[in-house]
């Protein structure tokens, strides 16, 4: 293994189900909770690999975002890894709404 790979393998991934008022959000946290938060919010029908997978897969820059930020990859309902699918009966959360939950997410993790 090459020194940047060992590196990056002393980040633990810790995974968070984080209840909002309109629903419960998945969140991926990597690095330090010291750090100053780097905050995703994946496309529409992606969640945080297949969005950012280019980005954090690289490890000359995972190893610099990782070095200077704790990352928080935030996923929409529904958008998770293994999620079911969303009942077309359940009605779909605005931008708004979808904004707000970050909100909650966010001041969840201070």
């Amino acid at each position: 293994m090459t020194e940047t790979v060992m590196r990056l393998l002393k980040y633990v991934l810790q995974e968070h189900r984080i209840e909002t008022s309109l629903g419960s959000v998945s969140v991926a946290v990597y690095g330090d909770p010291d750090k100053p938060a780097l905050v995703t919010y994946p496309d529409l029908g992606l969640n945080h690999v297949s969005c950012f997978q280019g980005l954090f897969f690289c490890p000359e820059a995972c190893s610099l975002l990782l070095h200077n930020f704790c990352i928080y990859h935030i996923s929409p309902p529904g958008h998770e890894l293994g999620a079911a699918e969303i009942s077309p009966e359940k009605p779909l959360l605005s931008a708004d709404d979808l904004a707000d939950q970050i909100v909650e997410v966010l001041d969840f993790f201070g």
